[in-house]
Order: structure tokens, then sequence, then C-alpha cells
């Protein structure tokens, strides 16, 4: 097992300014001089991790984390309703990476993140593969509609009474319809006590699907403040609703354009949120790709996932 390093804490830190009226806000910590690594929360909306980093050897390695659009300490978020969604798609978010490539002066780095993060990560490197070194991803989305629909609808087998709970979040006349269309809607509304309640039977939906899972823990969706819990429904439902802007298999068929990109990918076996078949799918399209499937995981990760994952970060920072 890796051991944990001392905490690290940001020697740096600013806003990207993307041109159309979004501010990202990213930090670097860790050594200038080392190796480039950026990590790609999940969500969609969840925003960066803000406590100090114990993962990465901070003399190896340059860690840069950012908040996505619209959410954590980007501008303007998407908690007001002014914020303009219209502009935070799939392709928005790719070129901001690329954007804060570009900024920060860095050549290549190595991708790094869980649930939504794999979409936006295999997203920028099919695209951008030379200027990726590396990639570890786990708990793994590709955003495929089929996904999305298993999220929200599917899973709804083994948690029926929660699910009629989400259903029951939106107005009588949608239920039987597009529920994360009718959950967008709602998000919009100018009311904030609409949008509160919304993004609470939405976030007690998402509580609900990992909490059984091993190592699953009551709440972790909604233990976050009102701002964010309505900026995070706001983008998930507005990506989501959309299929991420993505052909159906688009990210999986388009694998093969990873080619001499080490990739590591660590997926639960118990993930309810994100099935195994995903990274299993995605593992035989991609050539050079190691999966591990970790028996005493779900979507929420496990120490074992945890240990996987800090041992391919840690055989990557030499090479």
């Amino acid at each position: 097992m890796v051991d944990f390093y001392p905490p690290t804490s940001p020697y740096d830190s600013g806003f990207l300014d993307t041109g159309d009226g979004n501010r990202v806000y990213y930090e670097q910590l860790g050594n200038p001089e080392g190796k480039p690594a950026l990590t790609v929360h999940g969500g969609p909306g969840g925003g960066a991790m803000q406590r100090p980093t114990r993962a990465w050897d901070p003399e190896a390695y340059r860690i840069i984390r950012y908040d996505q659009r619209n959410c954590g300490r980007s501008t303007p978020h998407a908690s007001d309703p002014a914020a303009d969604m219209s502009l935070n798609t799939t392709q928005h978010l790719v070129d901001d990476m690329e954007r804060l490539r570009e900024h920060l002066g860095v050549d290549k780095w190595l991708l790094n993140g869980a649930s939504w993060g794999p979409t936006l990560i295999l997203a920028y490197a099919q695209q951008y593969p030379e200027r990726v070194s590396e990639i570890v991803i786990q708990s793994v989305m590709t955003s495929r509609r089929s996904e999305i629909d298993w999220l929200y609808r599917g899973a709804g087998q083994f948690r029926p009474e929660a699910w009629d709970r989400f259903r029951e979040g939106v107005p009588e006349e949608e239920r039987d319809g597009d529920l994360l269309a009718a959950y967008a809607r709602l998000m919009e509304n100018p009311d904030r006590a609409i949008r509160e309640k919304a993004a609470a039977d939405w976030l007690a939906w998402e509580d609900a699907v990992i909490a059984g899972e091993p190592n699953g823990v009551p709440g972790v969706y909604s233990n976050r403040e009102a701002d964010a819990r309505i900026a995070f429904v706001r983008i998930c439902a507005h990506i989501f609703g959309n299929g991420a802007w993505l052909e159906e298999d688009q990210l999986i068929r388009n694998a093969p354009k990873l080619a001499g990109i080490p990739g590591v990918i660590v997926h639960g076996r118990h993930d309810m949120g994100c099935p195994v078949q995903t990274a299993w799918e995605l593992a035989k399209a991609w050539p050079g790709a190691r999966l591990h499937i970790i028996e005493d995981s779900g979507h929420a990760g496990s120490d074992a996932a945890g240990e996987v994952v800090r041992d391919a970060i840690e055989a990557f920072k030499n090479r």
C-alpha cells in the first residue's frame, strides 16, 4: 500500500477567463517543476476538493485542480438564476481544460477523476491525445443515455420507494415523461424555494442509490450547503438531460484514439449508480488500458479501490 503523503495545500490559485463571461477557478499544489497532473471532479457540478491533498507525492507532482463552469468557486454560480446554462456543455468544458493547460504552460498532463470526471477526461483525451501522458479513472461513467436512464430510472428497481419519491418531485402531469427535463425546468424557476425543494428531492434519490452499497454513506450528496446543492442539481439536470451532447457510445467507440496513453480504470463491483459493465466495455475498447474491478467497492469507493488508484499515481510519477 502507498502511504499517504503529508498534507499539501495550494501554492498558487487564480481564475481563468473563458472569454464568454465565465471565470473558472483553479489552484496548483505540490512541486511547480513536477509532473503535471489534472484532477477532474465529478458531479457534474460537484466542485473540486477543497481540503489538502495527501494522495500525491508533492515532490514529484505538480497537481492542478479546478472547479468546472458554474460550480464551486467558479463564476457565475449555477445557484444564481442569471447564470446561462447554454454556455455549459461538454464541449465548453473540454475547451476550458485545454484553455487551462495553455494558460498554465503545461505540455502534457496526467488526468485523474471519478464518476462524471471520466466522461470529461475521455472526451478531452480523444480530442487532444497528444496532450495526455496517462489516465487514472475510477467509478467510470461515459454518460451514454442508457447509463443516465439507469441512474435516474432503472436503479429504481432496487430502491422503489425512493424512486417514487424522486418521481413525485415533479408536477403530476410530468411524472410519466422525461423526469430529467422536468427537474431541469424546476431548477430554472425564479422562485428559490421551488429550486431548493427540487434540489432536495433530486439529491435524496442520489443518496438512496449509493447508501446501500459497500461503504455507502447516508446523505453524501445532500450534505452540502444550499447554494452548492442548487448548483449541483441544476448542472446535473442540464447536462444529463441533454445526454451530455455526446452520441450514444461515442466515448467507448472512440477509445482506440487513446492507444499509446497508459490507462488505469478502477471500478467497484457493487457500483449501483454506474454499473461495472461500462468500465468493462471501455477497457476492451481502449488499447493498453488496465481494468481493476474491486470486490468490496461501490460508487463511493473503498480502501482497496483507493489503494489501486494511489498505486497507479505512484507508478506514473517518474514515467
